[in-house]
């Protein structure tokens, strides 16, 4: 308990009488300081029992010690000592109506009772309290370790919110609340998913308060790991600030906590490892062998349709060239899916390739559906929002991520090819993912936008269109014609309002200009495609 004015009354040594403030001698005491100033108030820190002899005051004059007591109050004084026998034999009436109208607590220190056993007084029970603080951090820690040791992250919050009286919550490198202690704190701990986010944004160690009166506590958050990003964060809910003692076991649940990441992370890597021998396995048609590696830690995972996903960044991409490296999104990327698959209780596949991240999830599974989500919420907030754009607009921080088809082990080396494509594809479309299933249900004429194709078909039917130029005729609307028309002269001509023998004639012209036989098949689906890119633009 912290030192009171009320416990400097009861002491039995200092015969202190309470002569006003009788109602507020529960206010803690941070320490005791003499001070004969007229104005003591530049040297208070709030807090103190102020020690005086009125050798200086004018403590007779109603008005003066009313401006005085007033200057005290305002400060943070929480109390006023006066000793009686060495200017005044009794505390004079006018400092005592004014210590009554402030609600200042005044006690009368008695000629026998010198001012530094008062001021011992105070320091040996600061002492005997801090004292009774450390012992009671240090039991706690003892605690919370036995409890980390014996029943997890759940045992450790459970005493961590006994100690603190409040309750405590962990969350995950997403923001997603892990466990809770007590159970009834699971729905406070939900609100405050985009507090942690934010949170995690700022490099490890990060903490801050959280309070208001949408709140019903005062909550305390704080990141978890050494590294570069949160790989979990804390909150510890009061319903007042922490004490000492309950910031001792705050701060050896913090410790206990990054030691239990710091050893999941590198567990983590351990699994990655193994991880990426079974994709090598797989990729290379082993998939007997990558059952064997794998084991209990990823063996469900194959004996189910999965999907390959494949990721990157245009900041990974740029920093590639430059030679540095890249890829903050990846991690964001690989945590959101992971974080999802653990709530699921799924195993999910994760291994960086470089600048590369490698994803062999589940297909319908909650990582798959994260990462679909993650790309959505990636695309919605970009400039345009939602609304389809015409040109390809990429965030270089956003990932690019292809997404295969459904697969089995068998045909994973298939299925890897087709993340790839699909990556390649959403790149140049400047979207953040495309699934290969929407480019085989889709049409081709998407691809037709990229720049090469459209510099291939300005090269093919330049000299047409400089035919045309000079209003010799219409070559290149009559090969559009004649080719959607597949070669049917009546149609064609009957489309164009000619003649077929003047189209037969065009389609000559056609010929001898490019050089090129019509007759041809290829030629034919060179022509038509790239007709069908310069109608893109």
């Amino acid at each position: 308990m912290p030192l009171t004015l009320a416990s400097l009354v009861h002491h039995s040594a200092l015969k202190l009488t309470v002569r006003a403030g009788e109602d507020k001698l529960d206010v803690p005491v941070r320490w005791a300081h003499a001070s004969e100033l007229a104005d003591p108030v530049p040297y208070m820190e709030g807090g103190e029992l102020l020690l005086i002899t009125a050798l200086k005051l004018d403590a007779e004059n109603p008005e003066a010690m009313r401006r005085y007591v007033k200057r005290l109050a305002g400060a943070g004084v929480v109390g006023l000592g006066f000793a009686v026998g060495v200017h005044y034999e009794d505390i004079p009436e006018a400092l005592v109506r004014a210590a009554e109208e402030e609600g200042l607590p005044l006690l009368e220190v008695p000629r026998r009772t010198p001012f530094l056993a008062i001021s011992k007084a105070v320091s040996a029970a600061i002492a005997a309290e801090q004292y009774q603080a450390v012992t009671a951090g240090f039991a706690a820690q003892r605690e919370l370790t036995k409890q980390a040791l014996t029943a997890g992250p759940e045992g450790l919050l459970s005493s961590l919110a006994s100690q603190v009286d409040g309750w405590a919550a962990l969350y995950d490198a997403s923001g997603a609340v892990v466990a809770t202690a007590p159970e009834w704190a699971g729905r406070r701990a939900a609100r405050l998913t985009a507090d942690v986010q934010r949170l995690r944004e700022r490099p490890a160690p990060a903490s801050s308060v959280v309070a208001g009166p949408e709140y019903e506590d005062r909550v305390e958050l704080h990141s978890l790991g050494t590294g570069r990003l949160p790989r979990a964060a804390l909150a510890v809910g009061t319903a007042s600030t922490l004490g000492t003692a309950e910031r001792y076991a705050l701060h050896s649940a913090i410790a206990l906590l990054t030691l239990t990441t710091e050893r999941s992370r590198s567990l983590h890597a351990a699994e990655q490892r193994i991880g990426a021998a079974v994709l090598r396995m797989l990729l290379a048609g082993e998939p007997d062998h990558a059952r064997a590696v794998a084991g209990d830690l990823y063996g469900g995972l194959l004996d189910a349709p999965f999907r390959l996903i494949v990721a990157e960044t245009g900041t990974a991409a740029a920093a590639r060239d430059r030679g540095e490296p890249g890829g903050d999104a990846l991690d964001v990327l690989a945590e959101v899916m992971e974080s999802a698959a653990a709530r699921a209780g799924e195993a999910v596949l994760v291994v960086p390739e470089g600048e590369r991240l490698v994803v062999l999830a589940a297909d319908g599974g909650a990582a798959v559906t994260a990462c679909c989500d993650h790309a959505a919420a990636l695309e919605a907030a970009r400039p345009g929002g939602e609304a389809r754009r015409t040109l390809p607009t990429t965030d270089e921080d956003d990932p690019v991520i292809g997404l295969s088809a459904p697969a089995g082990p068998i045909a994973a080396s298939a299925a890897y090819k087709q993340a790839q494509q699909a990556l390649s594809v959403a790149r140049r479309r400047g979207r953040v993912l495309v699934e290969h299933e929407q480019m085989a249900a889709g049409s081709v004429l998407p691809l037709l936008a990229d720049d090469a194709v459209r510099a291939f078909a300005d090269g093919l039917l330049r000299a047409l269109r400089e035919h045309d130029a000079t209003g010799r005729g219409d070559l290149v609307a009559s090969l559009r014609a004649w080719l959607s028309r597949h070669g049917q002269w009546d149609a064609a001509a009957a489309d164009l309002g000619v003649h077929r023998h003047t189209l037969r004639y065009r389609m000559r012209r056609v010929e001898e200009i490019l050089g090129r036989s019509l007759d041809d098949p290829d030629v034919r689906m060179e022509l038509w495609l790239a007709l069908k890119a310069t109608t893109t633009e």
